[in-house]
């Protein structure tokens, strides 16, 4: 049977898992140190997020548990993959203060994830600057907390304030952890303002950058060649890792072309639809989503709704939106079939979480429909 095969469990029911999700906790369950270090907060009214000189709107009930759950019940999804929150990478705190602050983020999500194991599968969040802090955090969450995916921005601050890329090599004891433990990885942008010298306006840095943020995570991914040298990892981009996919031809110029710049470096050629690098549905339009699909295969791609942020797919009428619509338009427009729509939406999410662990695969399935 092959690893991306339907059949793990003999199951009429398709499961609709959607594998970009995020939940913010109720004002009472953030800690104290966390809004007088003004590090992040959310107003008792549970009308914004904030954090020192930024606030957000918070624009959908559905960024708390119970509204969540009956978000996910309306909309017919079985399951989510929430995410930690982009404000909790930790950038720019305080040693102790950041330890802290990921340690709520972490085992608030863990605990999201055993009081409701057949909705939740939750991510866990370590910051690169200080390598042995984030293994120790890695070895807890999955050994103490029983978390399965580690998520990571595209960019994070060093300990002398350089910015780098998370496929930095000083990162390479994270991804060796990452595959000793068979874990699945998010990489999802933030913090571009902060190193990005542009005036913030017109939501350039989550419309434009973003996405720049997440091609760049995936041009020095696959130029390290770490979905070979970290086979039991599996690395999935947000938002459909979008400005990669337009980019790739340049990419491949740029290596044949200036190969005194990429020396002992892999081709990027070789990770095209390679089988540990995943991307989700998030671009926005078909025909974004169908030059992913050509450029890696379906089996690549993951349903992935970004709720309840305003950019993910919800319901909207100005744009007659609602979760799920991108795939169905694909379908509707012959760019998938019904087999590859099905695997999308399931299949395809469960190979990025679990990989070839056939035992995983089908405990996850079990919570599921429990």
């Amino acid at each position: 049977m092959s690893s991306h095969s339907s059949g793990i469990l003999d199951k009429a029911k398709k499961l609709r898992i959607n594998g970009h999700s995020h939940l913010l906790p109720y004002p009472e369950d953030i800690p104290d140190f966390m809004r007088e270090k003004e590090i992040f907060w959310v107003d008792k009214e549970r009308k914004f997020m904030l954090q020192k000189d930024w606030s957000r709107p918070v624009t959908h009930s559905s960024f708390f548990l119970e509204e969540k759950l009956e978000w996910m019940d309306r909309n017919h999804l079985d399951h989510a993959v929430v995410l930690n929150l982009s404000q909790l990478y930790g950038n720019g705190l305080r040693v102790e203060e950041m330890k802290k602050a990921l340690k709520f983020q972490n085992d608030f999500n863990a605990k999201i994830q055993q009081d409701h194991p057949s909705k939740f599968t939750c991510g866990f969040v370590v910051h690169p600057g200080f390598v042995n802090s984030a293994c120790w955090e890695i070895e807890r969450c999955v050994e103490t907390l029983g978390l399965q995916l580690l998520c990571l921005p595209t960019h994070y601050m060093d300990t002398i304030g350089t910015w780098r890329c998370i496929f930095d090599e000083a990162n390479e004891p994270i991804f060796e952890l990452a595959n000793k433990y068979n874990l699945a990885v998010e990489i999802h942008p933030y913090d571009g303002e902060k190193f990005i010298k542009l005036e913030n306006t017109s939501w350039r840095f989550h419309l434009i950058w973003m996405l720049a943020q997440c091609a760049d995570a995936y041009h020095f991914l696959t130029l390290n060649g770490y979905q070979d040298k970290y086979p039991n990892m599996r690395t999935c981009f947000a938002h459909g890792g979008q400005l990669a996919q337009i980019n790739l031809g340049r990419r491949i110029q740029g290596f044949d072309g200036r190969p005194d710049l990429f020396e002992g470096k892999h081709h990027p050629r070789k990770a095209v639809g390679h089988k540990n690098i995943f991307f989700d549905t998030l671009v926005h339009d078909t025909g974004s989503l169908e030059l992913l699909i050509k450029n890696h295969g379906s089996k690549q791609v993951i349903m992935g709704l970004d709720d309840p942020y305003p950019l993910g797919e919800m319901e909207n009428e100005k744009q007659s939106s609602y979760p799920g619509k991108i795939l169905d338009l694909a379908k509707e427009r012959e760019i998938i079939n019904q087999e590859e729509y099905d695997a999308i939406w399931e299949n395809n999410v469960i190979q990025w979480l679990h990989g070839d662990d056939k035992v995983a695969k089908e405990k996850l399935i079990k919570r599921i429909l429990s």
